[in-house]
């Protein structure tokens, strides 16, 4: 007998507790099958339990404390079933533990998981979710949510198929769960299939005709399937159901991507009008006026967006920009500097660094910079072009020749690349390629620099007639221009006179 029933809840308590540890009634006292009181009876001062004879209790083995005893004996019979009885009483709990285990309902398991889902211990999640899966056997309905877990949790490791067959099997499971759908049609819009999601996203708005969710990624679908009219009524869908900043910003993107600025812009202040302290809403919108040449709405919005998060980098470097537009580089660089510690390996930023260092005059640092830039990112076409600006101001004109040419592979649509290049080209005394490059220049673009600059080449190269043609139609480009634009350099009005003076001499 190593246990006693209670007589008002029936619990089975273990032989060592004097109370039931249900509901608290006192344990009987326990007798042998001999009536208690006998001549050699007596009382375990442990346990209570009445045993007859015996040199130790029946129930706990505690040494039976009689007066011929020495203290030394006695104490260690007191430490035996003291041992005793925290083992049984470990055991007991452990039993306990047990049998709780297997009365935890299906309900208090889907929350353990979401809790570890939540805080991103993934590991001990997929345990209790395999520990779940196999209590289930067959009854695959009872573990719906672990399997979809699961599938939440291999799609973020990276495995999309494996992650896409867990929630087609959700899906089967329980058809009308919208939520299981939208997940198969997201793995799949991962893994590429675009137009087999979109058919997925159709059969989820026969559940629920009012789900904003679908029709945003119905939307990002057919902006990457470049069917923009149709992306446009799936975002103003998803809107008018329940409006969002993330739908807003796509929205206003494939305006962008369409070219239609204005429009575009409507949509950002539309969106700010329900999100007016959204960072990344002022900072595209002043990206979109910035590239609109609208440089003091860029800055304001810029400069509220850097109010709200001071670490916003691309605020940061948008603003830096348009700093040293404004020829203030120190003023630019302490702004680059906190961009610095949040981004140290953007291309960009060492990029604008290192073309504040050449608007310092700092050529060494310059050049350091924009290689630290072309390192991070090789295929940037504006950092070999900026290169080889600064390898043309330090004289260096094959490294120059070498930068340019590799910008022009990247970029062979940008007009003063072959300006620059035919300037080079003739420093380096290759005149028939020079004239070429200055030719693709002003096929592309008729500007007056381009056309200065070939007039003072060809000035050069004793090519007087044909230098003079091109010096009067540079002449009348500029004469063109406003008064802003003609005292931006000075140093063109000084080449122009100076070039006018040579040919009429």
């Amino acid at each position: 007998m190593s246990s006693w029933s209670c007589p008002r809840c029936t619990l089975d308590n273990s032989i060592t507790t004097k109370v039931c540890n249900a509901c608290g009634t006192q344990r009987p006292v326990i007798s042998d099958t001999k009536p208690a009181g006998g001549s050699d009876s007596w009382q375990c001062s442990t346990c209570t339990y009445m045993n007859q004879g015996r040199s130790n209790c029946q129930m706990c083995g505690t040494l039976r404390i009689t007066k011929h005893m020495s203290t030394e004996e006695t104490r260690i019979s007191m430490m035996k079933a003291k041992a005793l009885q925290i083992s049984q009483y470990i055991a007991s709990q452990e039993q306990a533990r047990q049998k709780m285990e297997k009365k935890v309902s299906t309900g208090e398991v889907n929350w353990l998981i979401n809790r570890l889902y939540v805080r991103k211990e993934f590991t001990a999640c997929l345990t209790k979710i395999e520990d779940q899966i196999k209590k289930c056997g067959g009854a695959k309905g009872s573990c719906e949510f672990a399997l979809y877990v699961k599938g939440l949790i291999l799609r973020h490791m990276g495995k999309i198929e494996d992650s896409l067959q867990l929630f087609r099997l959700v899906t089967t499971i329980n058809p009308q769960n919208i939520r299981n759908i939208k997940q198969v049609a997201r793995s799949l819009y991962l893994l590429g299939k675009k137009q087999a999601a979109l058919d997925i996203y159709n059969d989820a708005l026969t559940i629920d005709e009012n789900d904003w969710e679908v029709y945003h990624n119905q939307g990002l679908c057919h902006m990457h399937l470049k069917d923009y009219e149709k992306a446009r009524e799936a975002f103003e869908a998803a809107n008018t159901i329940q409006p969002h900043d993330s739908t807003f910003m796509q929205l206003g993107k494939i305006y962008v991507m369409q070219n239609k600025y204005e429009e575009a812009v409507g949509i950002y202040e539309e969106a700010l009008e329900n999100s007016p302290e959204n960072p990344s809403l002022l900072t595209t919108l002043g990206l979109l006026f910035l590239r609109m040449g609208q440089n003091y709405k860029a800055f304001k919005h810029l400069r509220t967006a850097l109010a709200l998060d001071p670490k916003n980098v691309k605020g940061i470097l948008a603003s830096g920009s348009i700093i040293q537009d404004h020829n203030d580089m120190d003023i630019a660089l302490i702004r680059y500097r906190v961009a610095a510690v949040q981004t140290p390996s953007s291309a960009q930023l060492w990029n604008n660094i290192g073309m504040c260092f050449f608007g310092k005059g700092m050529h060494i640092a310059a050049i350091s910079c924009l290689k630290r830039a072309l390192y991070f990112d090789p295929f940037e076409w504006i950092i070999s072009y900026n290169l080889g600006l600064v390898h043309l101001c330090t004289k260096q004109y094959a490294s120059a020749f070498h930068f340019l040419s590799a910008s022009i592979n990247l970029k062979p649509n940008f007009p003063p690349s072959y300006m620059y290049l035919g300037i080079i080209l003739a420093k380096l005394e290759d005149f028939d390629n020079s004239r070429n490059a200055y030719r693709r220049a002003i096929e592309m673009e008729s500007d007056h620099l381009f056309h200065l600059n070939y007039a003072i080449t060809l000035c050069n190269h004793d090519q007087n007639a044909e230098a003079t043609k091109h010096f009067e139609i540079a002449k009348e480009l500029f004469n063109g221009l406003d008064e802003d634009s003609k005292n931006a350099d000075p140093d063109v009005i000084k080449r122009i006179e100076a070039l006018g003076r040579v040919l009429k001499g």
